[in-house]
């Protein structure tokens, strides 16, 4: 079974076709929101910077997994928070903590508290994590814009959640191993994608670059 890297479950809730663009034909294109966001995940992403911060252990970019077969998930964490409790799960210096998985976001999202495909990327982080520590941690997502900490509802629905993961995973498969490049959602909102010009959404494009040009090839023979 394939395996999925956590980032990409993001991506693909985001837009489908960009995934698709993405992870089967290889296409990639920046602009100033992407560098904006790699730029902030520079700075977290440092596995060297493990620091105390009010008390709260800081584990950075921790890498993790989930290698059950309607999981099988991989990546890493912006980072992950531990406060010492007798009732967490140990980490080091055989103490134990109770974890909090922190996803930055270079963005607020407008007129709600978070956007659904970056809950779900965390709620994916969590099952590794809880696999990887034998814990049931906590998700929170860091908007840098607004400096603001948003805690995600992730062990009250955990149910709900963890079915909607597998759904979706199902599918990111379905589409990965048919190389198969997903048609744009109706209403798909386009302006500020870096791939844009690559996907050119007003000619709704369903399949790929690859596919298209076969079909021209065998017009013409």
């Amino acid at each position: 079974m394939t395996d999925i890297a956590i980032r990409q479950i993001q991506h693909f809730l985001y837009c489908k076709h960009r995934w698709g663009l993405m992870e089967i034909d290889r296409d990639w294109a920046e602009n100033v929101y992407v560098t904006k966001a790699n730029l902030l995940h520079k700075r977290v992403h440092d596995p060297d910077k493990d620091y105390t911060l009010r008390g709260r252990k800081v584990f950075t970019s921790v890498e993790v997994y989930n290698p059950d077969p309607e999981n099988n998930i991989y990546g890493f964490t912006d980072c992950i928070e531990g406060r010492e409790d007798s009732s967490g799960t140990k980490i080091v210096d055989n103490k134990k903590y109770l974890l909090t998985i922190v996803e930055y976001k270079p963005t607020a999202p407008k007129n709600k508290e978070y956007n659904y495909d970056d809950l779900m990327q965390v709620f994916a982080q969590k099952i590794c994590v809880d696999h990887v520590f034998s814990c049931n941690c906590q998700g929170v997502l860091y908007y840098a814009d607004k400096k603001k900490r948003v805690l995600l509802p992730l062990e009250e629905n955990y149910e709900e959640y963890n079915t909607q993961l597998k759904k979706i995973l199902a599918e990111m498969r379905y589409y990965f191993e048919n190389g198969i490049i997903p048609p744009i959602d109706r209403g798909q909102k386009c302006d500020g994608c870096s791939m844009k010009d690559i996907c050119m959404p007003k000619l709704h494009l369903t399949e790929s670059v690859r596919k298209r040009i076969q079909k021209i090839i065998e017009s013409d023979v």
